[in-house]
């Protein structure tokens, strides 16, 4: 029988042993795969456990809601992540020499891959566009502002945006 309320902040140990299998069975029908649904689950049991300061439910449904939200936000990085690596070995495949990444390397580019990303959103729709337009593509800034509708001076605002955005990641504060 699953109690209405807690009384007491719960322990670390009594959410676990309350939530941890239901959290990990609803992970695996959202995913298809017991294997990604244990780690997920681990890892919001942990991003838990790494609070400052406990969570103090005060009911059942409130816990689960909690981690429900929490895995759910768990899933949407999951399959933004596979997402990502599944373009980048799509662009090795079409590539006319053979490259293999090392496990080490594959995995310091996807995060590299995923820290721009995570950048870009951060910026304006127009800033982010026009950074990549100019960073990944190559367009002039003439060209960035006709298609953009702004001026060439705005254009260059929007690629300081970029930049900016690009040093905090390099100095570790960008995340």
């Amino acid at each position: 029988m699953k109690p209405d309320g807690y009384g007491a902040a719960p322990s670390i140990d009594h959410i676990y042993c309350d939530h941890h299998e239901w959290l990990q069975g609803w992970l695996r029908r959202r995913l298809g795969n017991a294997a990604d649904a244990a780690d997920l689950a681990h890892d919001a049991f942990l991003r838990l456990l790494s609070k400052p300061a406990p969570q103090g439910f005060k009911s059942f449904p409130e816990a689960r809601g909690y981690l429900r939200a929490m895995a759910n936000g768990l899933c949407a990085d999951f399959w933004r992540r596979r997402e990502v690596e599944q373009a980048w070995l799509d662009t090795l495949a079409a590539r006319p020499e053979s490259f293999e990444p090392s496990p080490e390397q594959r995995a310091l580019i996807i995060e590299t891959l995923m820290e721009i990303g995570t950048m870009l959103s951060r910026l304006p729709h127009k800033a982010a566009t026009a950074f990549v337009m100019a960073q990944v593509d190559g367009v002039p800034y003439r060209e960035i502002a006709r298609t953009l509708a702004v001026s060439e001076r705005m254009v260059q605002k929007y690629i300081a945006q970029g930049m900016l955005q690009c040093a905090l990641i390099d100095a570790g504060l960008g995340k």
